[in-house]
């Protein structure tokens, strides 16, 4: 059996995101899809565009999915965790998202084209200057900071060479200075060339 007239049957010949009836096809859901029966859905034409085309997405359209990210097929529910993220910001596609719930592997499957993720939601660590900082970077103290718990202070100029983030907060970095490992607030230094 080819892999579209067992999708035809899976599906009962609709849209497995809209449930239209016409102009069904074959989509392979990125990114490593192999072509076969579980790396694939069946979608409509206007499905089809509106995925590839995310300036043509017409946001009422997608009110299927509410239906449809119910489905047991993983396929689906990645091409439906993908649409309901990328239109988050609408209201109710993240109110849809907050109640979808995907095993690992299947949301490891979904993130993997970086779908819902916004430059908003990655943490950068910005200097003094508003550059930007990365872990193995050298900085310089640009104050004296007063290092609590250590007696002693960390005096304008010093060097700190080999930084590492702090992941979940921006304005934090970790550095050694006088043989002591300190977290250092990123307004108060500068990269180092």
């Amino acid at each position: 059996m080819t892999t579209e007239k067992a999708l035809l049957e899976r599906s009962e010949s609709k849209c497995e995101l809209c449930s239209a009836t016409e102009d069904l096809a074959t989509y392979e859901v990125p990114p490593e899809s192999n072509g076969n029966v579980d790396d694939s859905i069946l979608i409509c034409n206007t499905c089809r565009e509106q995925i590839e085309n995310p300036e043509k997405v017409n946001i009422n359209h997608w009110r299927c999915l509410n239906d449809s990210m119910w489905s047991q097929v993983p396929a689906v529910q990645v091409m439906a965790w993908r649409m309901l993220s990328r239109l988050s910001a609408e209201g109710w596609p993240q109110e849809l998202l907050d109640m979808l719930y995907l095993d690992d592997e299947t949301l490891t499957w979904a993130k993997a084209t970086g779908e819902g993720q916004s430059t908003e939601d990655t943490i950068k660590h910005i200097d003094s200057n508003g550059v930007t900082l990365e872990a193995g970077d050298t900085v310089t103290l640009i104050k004296d900071l007063v290092v609590k718990g250590a007696n002693f202070t960390a005096k304008r100029g010093t060097a700190v060479r080999g930084i590492s983030l702090v992941a979940d907060n921006a304005e934090h970095i970790e550095g050694r200075v006088s043989g002591q490992q300190i977290v250092i607030l990123t307004k108060f230094v500068k990269k180092s060339n």
